[in-house]
Order: structure tokens, then C-alpha cells, then sequence
């Protein structure tokens, strides 16, 4: 019996000719199987919900008031810095696939998939961000599963973001039970 050996993937020779003759796609090589200006396009919406986000929990931060307020504005600061982590890696990625990170204000309240909103007091702070947590939860499972295996690199950047953001919307949900003394919710 014979066996067969498998041929690496890819003839490297081919693989240095295609490099060198692409050189001006820069990361984007010939078997990336996504649309390019789609990915960027999708990322362009993910990065406003982030700049949103950290706009929102700053303000928070800022304007939180009360007598429970200083462990809850801490917690804001944190999910803040986090959001400006997840902007700067969405806005690398873009970059990495030859498009500009669009940190525009103008518009941004169209671009992002949260809202900035206008809570006055500190529970409606804590539901406002709930609500945008649960909102960039499902944006990035979506953004997860449609990626797939089309783009591996923006799959495994969105997972650790989703992972971040599911974390965050069960820190708000915990603060909105705490603050107002109702058991968990049920799922």
C-alpha cells in the first residue's frame, strides 16, 4: 500500500511571486475571501457604536451622582476604557484592509448601532448602558457568525470585543439590580 503525501497547501514559489507582484494590498492577500469595502464598511459601523459607547460611559463617569455613585462611576470609567481599547482595534483592522477609520463626529449618531442617550439620574445611566450592551451584544454576534471562516482575523477580533461587551451588559445588570433591589432577570 502506498501512501500519498500531501503536498503543502500552497506552491511557496506562487506564494512569493503573488507577494511581491501585490505589494501595494498590503495585508490583504489573494485568498482573503471576504468583500474588502463590505468588511470596512460593517467595521465603519462597529467603530461609531464604539466611540458612542465611550462618549456615553465618560459622560456617565462625569455626571454620576449619589450617594452610591463613586463604585458605580468607577465601573463606568473601566467599561469607558474598554470601549476605547475595542475603538482603537476596530480602527487598526480597517486600516489593516486599506480603508480609513472614519472618527468623524459628524454623523456618528447615524453610523453607530447604541445611542449616546440623556439619563439624568444614575439608574437611568446604569439602563441606558444595559441597553447599549445588550444592543452591541447582538451586533457582534451577528458580525461574529457573518464573518465566519470568509475572515478569521476580524471573526477573532470580534469574539474578544463580543466577550468584553457581554461581560459589560452583566456589570450593568448586576448595578441595575443592586441600585434597584429587584432579583435577577429571568432569560
Amino acid at each position: 500500500m502506498t501512501t500519498v503525501k500531501q503536498p503543502f497547501l500552497s506552491d511557496i514559489t506562487e506564494l512569493r511571486r503573488r507577494a511581491k507582484e501585490q505589494i501595494d494590498r498590503g495585508a490583504v492577500t489573494q485568498n482573503y475571501e471576504g468583500e474588502v469595502q463590505q468588511t470596512i464598511d460593517l467595521l465603519q459601523t462597529a467603530l461609531a457604536t464604539e466611540v458612542v459607547c465611550v462618549l456615553r460611559y465618560t459622560m456617565h463617569t462625569v455626571a454620576a451622582v449619589g450617594i452610591d455613585s463613586e463604585s458605580v462611576k468607577e465601573e463606568f470609567a473601566e467599561h469607558a476604557h474598554d470601549e476605547h481599547e475595542h475603538m482603537e482595534k476596530i480602527a487598526e483592522r480597517i486600516n489593516q484592509l486599506g480603508g480609513t477609520p472614519n472618527l468623524n463626529p459628524e454623523g456618528l449618531h447615524t453610523r453607530s448601532a447604541t445611542e449616546y442617550g440623556n439619563a439624568q439620574n444614575l439608574v437611568e445611566m446604569i439602563k441606558e448602558n444595559l441597553v447599549a450592551e445588550r444592543i452591541a451584544v447582538e451586533h457582534y454576534r451577528e458580525l461574529v457568525r457573518f464573518f465566519g471562516e470568509k475572515d478569521p482575523t476580524t471573526r477573532t477580533m470580534l469574539e474578544g470585543i463580543l466577550a468584553q461587551e457581554e461581560d459589560h451588559a452583566n456589570d450593568m445588570h448586576d448595578l441595575l439590580v443592586a441600585h434597584e433591589g429587584r432579583p435577577f432577570l429571568k432569560g
